[in-house]
């Protein structure tokens, strides 16, 4: 008898059950309209329900075990849940998970879903992922229908081995982008990015600056505050005028491209590149550049300038191209002549030693070259210069003034030292004319020149030929010219005083004449192949710009 009514209420309450709930998850157009446009949740399944009515503003269903609840697409999951069905309001405990019917899967202990508005507030455990990047923090904020999520008490994104981490973010799951607000950190296995703000998608893993950031790679580290990384391709670009800078030295342009696989990068608009060596520190200015990281090269175009820095001494360098490279790669590559040793440029093997330091360098020039210092100034089509040495190699049509005196010749060596001329070899018609005053021009010319400054100023030169040639005027006690002597030898010496030419002597195979300076025609006497070319001489570093 007992059994048969058990049996009895349970299938009563069975019934009522199904009745009840049937009630609850259809419910009529009427009610659908009182939602302020929201759409109903709908339960699924439930393990156990327990239903409650409450005054006109509240009606409770209490769901537990293996909860599944659905609006529209959307399903939400939970080990516990209540579900307000008057204000059509969803609170849920325990292993949470939403999910749109699309790749994004949200997941948290707790769980407050205001139907009418789509949007859920997750805390505890919160965790978000779109197939790619993973979103954790302690509470978010998540707007079912914009798919946009947000976090404001702290929260990371990791994707593979990229991880982002700040006090706010944003997520749009339409775009997979993800907005970093407030001491934005990112960390990869070649970077670590520092922000304020910064754009981050997860599907193409690239990072898009918006504000100030600071990029360190090793010992390198990137200033900018607009610009993208593409964390896959390893390419990046920075606008607004960013500053790269590492062990070597400092360079900013208007915009630069990098591809770090290749160890290429691009530099444009007003690029400033700034050495910290102290010793043989230079800068290279240019509208252009274009370096790469794993040669160790440089290519510099579009009005470059070189300057090569010693303490206030500046030696200014200009051309329409400039490359500069490793000393130490060239020297593997072929030899260099050893120009101390050897007028003729004997080419010995230079040892290579110091192949870390910044004076392992050399620049070529090509082109339209000139160069202004304070005491020397110089032009040529082509120039080779290294920093271990020192010397400007001069190439087609080379020209060297100092003080009153210039020097030209097929090509032209000019060592110097802190920045100032110590000595100069001329190969092939080699000739020096020095200003004496008036119209007239002391000369030598010859197969080669060898000369010799102290403090800068020209001391003496050694003139060989076959023969050598002179042209030179003497001066009186007063300072009068008394004559021109010219004359030919196998060797000439002229001594300078002041930088200017004092007196001439002949080693060897003496020639020549001297006259009176109102009997002889001085344009007549001339030496073969003279030139007095100070127009084109640069007069100050500002000259080196015009062509």
């Amino acid at each position: 008898m007992c059994k048969k009514l058990l049996t009895i209420l349970s299938i009563f309450f069975t019934a009522y059950c199904a009745k009840a709930q049937t009630e609850l998850v259809h419910q009529t157009d009427s009610q659908k309209d009182t939602l302020d446009g929201g759409t109903l949740l709908n339960i699924i399944y439930a393990d156990r329900m327990n239903f409650k009515k409450g005054d006109s503003l509240n009606q409770f269903i209490s769901l537990a075990g293996n909860v599944r609840v659905k609006q529209n697409k959307t399903l939400f999951y939970a080990d516990s849940a209540v579900l307000n069905q008057k204000l059509n309001i969803l609170e849920s405990f325990g292993k949470i998970h939403i999910n749109d019917a699309d790749s994004i899967h949200t997941y948290s202990d707790y769980l407050k879903y205001i139907g009418n508005e789509k949007k859920a507030y997750l805390k505890k455990n919160v965790r978000l992922t779109d197939g790619k990047g993973v979103l954790t923090t302690s509470e978010l904020e998540y707007e079912v229908t914009t798919k946009i999520g947000t976090y404001t008490k702290g929260g990371k994104v990791v994707n593979g081995k990229t991880v982002l981490t700040s006090k706010e973010a944003r997520y749009y799951g339409e775009t997979k982008d993800v907005f970093f607000i407030n001491k934005v950190v990112l960390t990869d296995p070649e970077y670590i990015i520092h922000t304020d703000t910064l754009l981050y998608n997860t599907y193409t893993n690239i990072t898009t600056f918006v504000s100030p950031t600071t990029i360190k790679n090793g010992s390198r580290k990137i200033s900018t505050r607009d610009g993208y990384y593409d964390l896959n391709k390893k390419k990046a670009y920075f606008g607004k005028r960013p500053t790269i800078e590492d062990s070597t030295g400092t360079i900013k342009a208007d915009e630069v491209a990098v591809n770090d696989s290749t160890g290429e990068a691009e530099f444009k608009g007003n690029v400033v590149y700034k050495s910290k060596d102290s010793t043989s520190g230079y800068d290279l200015i240019a509208n252009k550049t274009e370096i790469n990281d794993k040669k160790g090269t440089v290519l510099a175009t579009e009005s470059p300038i070189l300057i090569l820095k010693q303490g206030k001494d500046s030696v200014y360098v200009r051309a329409d191209t400039f490359f500069t490279a490793k000393l130490s790669d060239l020297i593997k590559e072929k030899n260099v002549p050893d120009l101390r040793d050897s007028v003729e440029g004997k080419f010995v093997e230079i040892p290579i030693t110091d192949t870390d330091s910044s004076s392992d360098k050399y620049f070529e020039a090509y082109s339209h070259v000139k160069i202004f210092s304070d005491s020397m100034q110089a032009v040529g089509d082509s120039l080779f210069y290294s920093l271990k040495d020192s010397v400007f190699r001069l190439f087609k049509s080379p020209v060297v003034w100092s003080d009153e005196n210039q020097i030209t010749g097929d090509t032209v060596y000019l060592y110097t030292q802190n920045r100032k001329p110590e000595k100069i070899r001329v190969f092939e018609n080699a000739l020096a004319v020095s200003h004496a005053g008036s119209n007239y021009y002391n000369q030598v010319a010859g197969r080669t020149i060898n000369g010799f400054f102290v403090d800068g100023k020209m001391d003496s030169l050694r003139c060989k030929g076959s023969p050598a040639a002179s042209v030179y005027y003497g001066v009186d006690d007063y300072g009068k010219f008394f004559g021109v002597n010219t004359a030919t030898s196998d060797v000439i010496d002229m001594y300078f005083k002041e930088g200017k030419a004092e007196r001439v002597v002949f080693r060897n195979k003496l020639e020549g004449t001297t006259y009176p300076m109102r009997q002889v025609n001085h344009d007549a006497i001339k030496v073969k192949g003279f030139q007095w070319l100070n127009d084109k001489r640069p007069k100050t570093k500002f000259d080196i710009l015009s062509y």
